[in-house]
């Protein structure tokens, strides 16, 4: 059988960092894993461990300064900025809804909800977002 190469090493140790990332969505385990796939390219075209080393930890930094910003900015480019988003918009009833709590439906999500003027909505009202406390959507009558 033989011997595990250098570049196979680092492949692996790309692929465990890339796994990493997976569970700790930072974007920074990934930058670590792209830079173990250039050293192993130098470890298949016979550069020294010293060069190795050295390679990964300059695309390290390169990665972490250039594509990092990057991958973060198109990670967050499709989610809402705030929960503001909800303000305004209608919802439906789907628990009865009276100042203490009840339950709501927008976007296909469920929302905890109190009426904001003392009313009390039964399931299936629409009811409009008038304001947020956390997790708690105040409505009032459509």
């Amino acid at each position: 059988m033989d011997t595990i190469s250098l570049w196979q090493i680092w492949c692996i140790a790309g692929v465990i960092l890339c796994i990493i990332e997976i569970f700790t969505p930072a974007m920074f385990f990934l930058n670590l894993g792209f830079a173990c796939f250039v050293a192993a390219i130098s470890a298949a075209l016979h550069f020294s461990l010293t060069i190795q080393v050295v390679v990964f930890a300059v695309f390290s930094v390169i990665f972490l300064l250039w594509l990092r910003p990057f991958l973060l900015k198109q990670k967050n480019s499709g989610e809402p900025e705030t929960i503001e988003m909800y303000i305004g918009k209608p919802a439906k009833v789907i628990e009865k809804i009276t100042p203490q709590g009840g339950r709501i439906a927008i976007f296909g999500e469920e929302w905890q909800a109190k009426s904001l003027n003392e009313e009390v909505f039964e399931p299936g009202e629409e009811v409009k977002i008038v304001k947020n406390d956390s997790i708690v959507m105040y409505v009032e009558r459509l």
